[in-house]
């Protein structure tokens, strides 16, 4: 029997409701928004205690089925203002999975700072986190180890997140107990620290109930097999990681490079922040470059950054911090990368959003670019609550305001991904019409040459790339095997019907991510939004960026197509 629990913070107890398997099947983010969407969440202040946080996972979770144990958190953005779905890898969907909890609700505020821990026979406790508070993510994660053993898997807020910093995600616990798997964007950090809750511990049953066991034990092989046979998955994720991404995006000329200036950092030959030249010096270092950040991953596209003397520096080190916090601040070394990756890992921040901010900083000529001293002097500030703290932390939008900067690279006042949308089009537009703010994941088409394509083809690319991304995303699923998942609609959706016992036929793929989508639009436009606030900045439109010369074509104006099926029946 699956189960939801809502957590009344306030008054400190706990409500139980069996949910049914169609319900389950429609989960992840599809939850999220619904919840939010049925609680009215768009007339509450963000930091509120009435703002519900949510935690949902897909119907595979728990189970060996590849890349099925993301964890969705949603909310109302104190970032963005407008809804907000963030998930992250790890072991924490695996525990709900397998404790068949298909959904956790945060509402109201715990008198004190508390820590959450769900037993395996589904007890909750609110223990106090007072010998918690003010720790890095890494300290904390130790000394949630320590208090209750190894066999958990924990979502935890970093420092940043306990002074309701904008920067802050929630980190869960990876494969090896580090807590590195962030669900970072968007403010969810703020809004759990509102809540004064520090971490929330779930303890792994270490076994997972389905529907039809040799069924799901049989979809979980096959699946593994169609991902070892697919070239994307294999000689790209599974080889390089993301960071190949770094290459790509160099040579094609939509890297974002010292506060988007440019589309590409240096020669291709003499690139240093990517894959090519990243992945065997770590590997001769003894690092990894092939890791699991969830339980039974075969894509494995994580990494151990080690250092010149082997030691371990951080996991993982991706694309998109590559792209905002390493070249758009203007960085070229790798390992200076890393060790700022560290830091932000432990306080528990969005790569994306805290790089767009310190690279304000350096357009206001505060620090050089590419100055690893200046960087790591902002980030280090942020472990206390000084003034200068609380500013940095308001996050990209609040501080290119406050610094009268009229290069601000946001929309919907999130920090816009790692892919210049003068050249990256198809993910520009996905960026520009997603409630969710400037999000590549909502929708991501980054390899395509769009200049020699007809518009329309444009504009069906990024749309068919948001609704199979929000059904990845309600699913649990990983998108980085969207090259087989998305291809395998009918026997995906005979995977759910084995786990739940449910009868879907495969339109249940489209109606999943078109219901999404629906769902997040409606929110935004009753919290306020209109079309007006997908417009980019105005530089993207007026200045050409190196080396291909291109300017921004796509306005709101342009996209009439897309908002009309975005918005049917919401």
């Amino acid at each position: 029997m699956w189960r939801s629990l809502k957590l009344d913070l306030s008054a400190r107890k706990a409500y139980w409701q069996e949910v049914a398997p169609e319900e389950v099947a429609f989960g992840g983010r599809y939850r999220t928004g619904r919840i939010l969407l049925e609680q009215e969440a768009w007339r509450l202040d963000p930091l509120s205690p009435e703002n519900p946080l949510v935690f949902a996972i897909g119907p595979l979770a728990g189970t060996g089925f590849s890349n099925a144990n993301r964890t969705s958190v949603g909310t109302r953005s104190p970032l963005t203002l407008g809804i907000k779905e963030a998930n992250g890898g790890g072991t924490f969907g695996y525990a709900l999975g397998q404790m068949k909890l298909a959904h956790l609700v945060l509402q109201g505020a715990s008198p004190d700072w508390v820590v959450l821990r769900l037993t395996r026979d589904g007890q909750v406790f609110f223990e106090p986190a007072k010998d918690l508070l003010g720790l890095g993510n890494f300290e904390a994660a130790r000394r949630l180890f320590a208090a209750y053993g190894r066999k958990i898997a924990f979502a935890l807020l970093g420092p940043v997140g306990e002074y309701l910093g904008l920067l802050s995600g929630i980190a869960f616990s990876d494969t090896d107990g580090r807590p590195s798997r962030l669900a970072a964007r968007g403010g969810v950090g703020a809004v759990m620290g509102a809540k004064r809750v520090k971490a929330i511990v779930v303890e792994v049953p270490g076994k997972a109930e389905v529907w039809d066991k040799p069924k799901v034990a049989e979809s979980v092989r096959r699946y593994a097999g169609l991902l070892r046979e697919d070239p994307l998955v294999m000689q790209f994720y599974n080889a390089i990681g993301t960071m190949g991404m770094a290459d790509f995006q160099n040579a094609f000329g939509g890297l974002p490079v010292r506060n988007f200036r440019e589309g590409r950092l240096a020669p291709p030959e003499a690139f240093r922040m990517g894959g090519q030249y990243i992945a065997p010096l770590n590997r001769a270092r003894g690092g990894k470059h092939t890791h699991a950040c969830m339980p039974g991953c075969v894509i494995q596209c994580s990494n151990v950054i080690v250092d010149e003397k082997g030691e371990e520096v951080v996991s993982p080190l991706e694309y998109e911090t590559i792209g905002l916090l390493g070249t758009n601040c203007g960085l070229t070394d790798p390992d200076a990368l890393a060790r700022l990756n560290r830091l932000a890992n432990d306080l528990g921040i969005d790569t994306i959003e805290t790089g767009a901010t310190l690279a304000l900083l350096m357009e206001k000529g505060e620090g050089p670019w590419g100055d690893y001293a200046f960087m790591e002097a902002k980030l280090k500030a942020l472990y206390t609550p000084s003034e200068e703290a609380r500013f940095l932390a308001q996050g990209t939008a609040r501080v290119g305001e406050a610094l009268g900067l009229k290069r601000v690279p946001v929309i919907k006042r999130q920090a816009i991904s790692a892919y210049d949308p003068r050249v990256v089009e198809a993910t520009g537009i996905t960026m520009m019409t997603t409630a969710q703010g400037a999000d590549h994941t909502a929708g991501n088409a980054p390899r395509l040459e769009t200049r020699a394509m007809p518009v329309e083809e444009i504009l069906e690319a990024s749309y068919q790339a948001q609704v199979n991304a929000a059904a990845n995303d309600s699913l649990g699923l990983c998108v980085f095997g969207g090259s087989v998942t998305n291809k395998q609609v009918a026997f995906i959706t005979e995977s759910v019907n084995a786990a739940l016992g449910t009868a879907l036929t495969p339109a249940f793929w489209r109606e999943l991510g078109e219901g999404v989508l629906r769902l997040e639009h409606r929110f935004n436009h009753l919290a306020g939004f209109s079309h007006e606030d997908d417009r980019l900045p105005a530089f993207f439109y007026q200045e050409p960026v190196l080396p291909k010369g291109y300017t921004a074509r796509f306005r709101p104006e342009d996209l009439a197509p897309l908002y009309e099926r975005l918005h049917q029946g919401s």
